[in-house]
């Protein structure tokens, strides 16, 4: 899994019209082949800064979307933006739930 991470600052006039860019492809890329979710909020505490968040399944989905029309719209946000915006993607190899808890609960008891 590849979650990507666009956190972008907008001057106040900018900011509306940056957040409705994003919310009006949110529905169309998480209808997109491999895509697990997609949100966009503004951050607590800074209502200029807007957090574009992405999880997809495998990195050819994720190649395939950066190369599409509507991240095309994503690049148009991130150009915007009033300095560069802090970009992330993480490569994600193995998530677990509760057995994680378990086992290392279980290992600490075969210590003591």
């Amino acid at each position: 899994m590849i979650q990507a991470m666009l956190k972008m600052d907008f001057a106040p006039g900018k900011i509306n019209e940056a957040v409705n860019i994003l919310r009006s492809i949110v529905e169309r890329i998480r209808a997109t082949k491999g895509c697990i979710s997609c949100s966009v909020f503004q951050e607590a505490g800074n209502e200029y800064s807007v957090v574009f968040e992405e999880k997809w399944q495998c990195d050819a989905d994720l190649q395939s979307h950066l190369q599409s029309e509507e991240y095309k719209s994503v690049l148009m946000v991130i150009e915007m933006a009033n300095k560069n915006p802090e970009i992330r993607f993480e490569k994600i190899s193995e998530i677990g739930g509760v057995e994680i808890i378990r086992e290392a609960r279980s290992q600490d008891r075969k210590r003591r």
